[in-house]
């Protein structure tokens, strides 16, 4: 079986742990479990030893030179997504692809392959709290902030941290089969496939803006209303105000309308207390107010990607923490 060449970027103040990531997956010799082995290869950007972000220094052989002749070319996560890459950096990532390697950016590495200009017209994930900026500063790519990672053929990009080993578990499927995945997953005791994506991690925000205080004061009355039929009049007239004012006032202090507000804030409840009770679903659907466990799991399917007793078994882990 052909030996496949992976070069992964190293750079000052890289992460260890995304670091570590695709050496794990590719770098541990598990052929005795019949897993074929890779020629990794860990490529520096600048020469010399490299801090990392937590504290300690790492010694790297390879340059950029190793990537010419490379099948896969690995971005671990950017140290900062508002630094742009080196250009000899790019240059040789532009140049790799051209010679028919696959680019992989982990987590913020996407922003170095948009950077490059590779992504345009494509689409591409990274971490939910910087796909914003990532859509802002490159309006042609197709940043869809949702899913765990995104196989666009000859590039691929992986949501933030642990979505790195989904990615990557991917393409050992990709390349190899379903079966050689599970065995690498379950040596490394982690599910091969994770349901959903990232929208079940995202934070969902009470406030845009914080300087309305009385439309401050109204969302911290509904947060705890949940449970009771809510909409935008009873919301006015809480706060005394015109459906018109208060719509209006309520877009600028959120930016969002009342109905995806309410829905955002009872998934968030709803999850919340999933994670962290043994509660029946149907008791939680009542207490966040969906009306019924049906209506539940059809938003949670719709916004989260997951049903709510997948999503609480997959948080199981911090019950009683």
């Amino acid at each position: 079986m052909t030996i496949r060449t992976i070069a992964v970027i190293a750079f000052e103040g890289i992460s260890p742990f995304h670091l570590s990531i695709p050496c794990e997956v590719f770098g541990t010799d598990r052929s005795a479990a019949g897993v074929p082995r890779f020629d990794l290869r860990i490529c520096a950007v600048e020469a010399g030893p490299l801090s990392t972000s937590c504290g300690f220094t790492l010694t790297v052989s390879h340059g950029l030179e190793e990537l010419v002749g490379a099948d896969i070319v690995i971005v671990p996560s950017w140290h900062d997504p508002y630094v742009l890459p080196p250009e000899p950096l790019l240059e040789a990532l532009r140049e790799a692809h051209a010679q028919g390697a696959c680019l992989v950016g982990l987590c913020l590495g996407t922003f170095v392959l948009a950077a490059t200009g590779i992504l345009d017209g494509r689409s591409a994930t990274t971490h939910w709290l910087c796909a914003h900026e990532l859509a802002r500063r490159y309006p042609r790519i197709r940043v869809n902030p949702d899913v765990l990672y995104v196989d666009d053929g000859d590039v691929v990009t992986s949501a933030g941290v642990a979505a790195g080993i989904d990615c990557c578990l991917h393409l050992l499927g990709k390349w190899y089969g379903a079966d050689i995945a599970s065995r690498v997953a379950r040596r490394m005791v982690v599910p091969l496939h994770r349901q959903g994506g990232q929208a079940q991690y995202i934070e969902l925000p009470l406030l845009v803006e914080g300087k309305d205080k009385r439309m401050s004061a109204v969302l911290d009355w509904a947060g705890c209303q949940l449970d009771q039929p809510l909409d935008v009049d009873t919301l006015a007239e809480q706060a005394r105000m015109s459906r018109r004012t208060f719509t209006r006032r309520f877009r600028k202090a959120t930016g969002t309308t009342v109905n995806d507000w309410l829905r955002h804030q009872r998934l968030a409840l709803a999850q919340r207390l999933l994670e962290t009770t043994d509660q029946p679903i149907d008791l939680i659907a009542a207490r966040a107010g969906f009306g019924s466990s049906v209506s539940m799991r059809q938003q949670f399917r719709n916004i989260l990607q997951i049903s709510p007793s997948l999503y609480r078994r997959e948080f199981r882990g911090q019950v009683g923490q």
